[in-house]
């Protein structure tokens, strides 16, 4: 009897946990998904296609490092994916996908390397990464060679805000109190 309720204690303290990362993933999921419905309000700064702040990588760039590579993938895709459906542009899907593949696959080797303090590089090869994959889809989908032309300039805009959404998450993973009340 009380090895079998010291398995129930287990299991229900695992379920407990799993329950609680899947709730705290939902909640960043609908945070970034929110930004990025703000965001898609903006009018352009820059008159270039695909161009913005990308503030819901901010989301994604402290999940990579606060919570993990799966899971961060798991908000990252989520977001996408929602994020095409509740802006009424499925076909916008393709780029986002590419370009988030990439810059989560920077940000998640970066991981390894980087410490707390310098997730702002990740912030901006991960947006130097997903303008690589956004052209490069554009190039796929349209068969136009010549859209290459766009990534000089997407490069430098993309340092820039990369490296605002990158110091951002950094804040947000160094505050440690404000992180521990809200995963625990």
């Amino acid at each position: 009897m009380p090895g079998n309720l010291l398995c129930y204690e287990i299991r229900k303290a695992v379920v407990s946990l799993k329950t609680k990362k899947l709730t705290l993933m939902a909640l960043l999921t609908a945070i970034a998904l929110t930004i990025f419905m703000i965001e898609a309000q903006i009018p352009p700064v820059v008159p270039l296609p695909g161009v913005k702040l990308g503030l819901a990588n901010i989301v994604t760039v402290f999940a990579v490092f606060a919570l993990g590579p799966g899971e961060a993938a798991s908000i990252l895709f989520c977001r996408v994916f929602l994020g095409a459906v509740f802006a009424g542009n499925f076909s916008s899907i393709f780029y986002s996908a590419a370009g988030g593949a990439l810059a989560i696959l920077v940000t998640i080797l970066l991981r390894k390397i980087l410490t707390h303090k310098q997730l702002w590089v990740a912030g901006a090869l991960g947006a130097v990464a997903h303008s690589v994959g956004q052209v490069g889809m554009s190039i796929l989908i349209t068969g136009t060679p010549g859209i290459i032309v766009y990534l000089p300039p997407l490069v430098g805009i993309s340092i820039v805000t990369g490296c605002f959404t990158g110091l951002c998450a950094q804040f947000l993973v160094n505050r440690g109190k404000l992180w521990k009340t809200i995963s625990t």
